[in-house]
C-alpha cells in the first residue's frame, strides 16, 4: 500500500479483521519494523530516525497498556518525564487531564478505573507531548454514549491542527469524525476517498428516498422517465435515476395523479456500512 495524509486531516482507517490496520499503525509508530517498504512521518524516516518519529507521534493502541498500580496523575507525570517535558510537565499533565475529562479520576489508581476511563487515560498519554500525528486504534472502545460524544469532539478539535489516523469498527464514529476514509483488505487499499464522496451517489446518478402515505406499485415509479431502479430499504422507497432528469417533479406529479400524498422525499446517501461490505467483499 502507498498513501499520504496531510496536516489537518482526520482519516478513518477501516478494514475487516486481519486487513493490516494495526500492523500499519505499529509500523508508523515504530513499534515494529516492516519486512519490506518504507515510511516517513513528518519528514522523519522510521528506519533512520525512529526516535524523531516517536517524538512526533501520539499512539493509542487497541489494547491500551497501562501501569495499573500507578495513580492517573502519577502515571501521566511519569510519562511526561519520559518525554522530557521538563518544567512544563505539571502544566501539560493538568491540561490533558482536563481535555480528556479525567479530573475526578486523577487521584485513583489506573487499575480502579472503568474501561472507559482507562481509555481516556491512554488518550491523555497519547496527547501528552503535543504530537503532530495522532494514531488511534479503537479510541472509543468501552466508552458510554456521553463519553463517546466528548472524545469525538476532542478528536475533531485536535484534528484541526494535527494529522489523525483513526481505526474503528464502529461506522458511526467514522461518519461523525472523519474527513477521509481509507478501506483496507488483505493488506491492500481498496478505497481512499473523502467521506462525502464515498457516501455520495454514483457519478451521473441520483438517489432519492421516498415515503408515500399509501402503498404504491413500484412499476409506476419505474415507468417515470430517467428512473433506473426502485428498491425498498428499511421500509422506505429508494429511487435511483439519471442526474440530469428532474425526478422530484415527476415523482410529485405521479403522487398527485395517484392522490397519494408524499410524506418524505430527500436525497438518499449510501451507508458507510454498505460501502464497506461491498468493497471488502469484492476484494476477497
Amino acid at each position: 500500500m502507498s498513501f499520504e495524509i496531510a496536516k489537518g486531516e482526520v482519516v478513518g482507517f477501516l478494514g475487516p479483521n486481519g486487513a493490516g490496520k494495526s500492523t500499519t499503525m505499529k509500523i508508523l509508530s515504530c513499534y515494529i519494523e516492516p519486512t519490506s517498504g518504507d515510511a516517513n512521518v513528518c519528514g522523519a524516516n522510521i528506519f533512520n530516525n525512529p526516535v524523531e518519529v516517536r517524538k512526533r507521534v501520539g499512539y493509542l493502541p487497541e489494547h491500551n497498556p497501562l501501569y495499573l498500580e500507578m495513580y492517573v496523575k502519577e502515571y501521566l507525570l511519569f510519562s511526561a518525564r519520559m518525554h522530557k517535558l521538563g518544567r512544563n510537565s505539571s502544566k501539560r499533565v493538568n491540561e490533558v487531564i482536563e481535555m480528556t475529562g479525567l479530573g475526578l479520576e486523577q487521584k485513583k489508581k489506573l487499575g480502579q478505573l472503568s474501561k472507559g476511563y482507562r481509555q481516556r487515560a491512554g488518550l491523555a498519554n497519547a496527547l501528552l507531548h503535543d504530537p503532530e500525528v495522532l494514531i488511534l486504534d479503537e479510541p472509543t472502545s468501552g466508552l458510554d454514549p456521553n463519553q463517546i460524544v466528548d472524545i469525538r469532539n476532542l478528536i475533531k478539535e485536535v484534528g484541526q491542527e494535527k494529522t489523525v489516523i483513526l481505526s474503528t469498527h464502529i461506522m458511526q464514529e467514522v461518519t461523525a469524525m472523519c474527513d477521509r476514509v481509507m478501506i483496507l483488505n488483505r493488506g491492500e487499499i481498496v478505497a481512499d476517498r473523502p467521506l462525502s464522496q464515498l457516501l455520495g451517489t454514483d457519478k451521473g446518478r441520483q438517489r432519492i428516498t421516498l415515503e408515500f402515505k399509501n402503498d404504491i406499485a413500484f412499476h409506476k415509479i419505474e415507468a417515470l422517465e430517467g428512473v433506473y431502479d426502485v428498491t425498498e430499504e428499511l421500509g422506505k422507497i429508494v429511487v435511483t435515476g439519471d442526474n440530469e432528469v428532474v425526478l422530484r417533479e415527476r415523482i410529485f406529479n405521479l403522487a398527485s395523479d395517484e392522490n397519494n400524498p408524499i410524506l418524505r422525499m430527500e436525497p438518499a446517501t449510501e451507508s458507510l456500512e454498505n460501502v464497506f461490505r461491498q468493497l471488502t467483499a469484492k476484494a476477497k
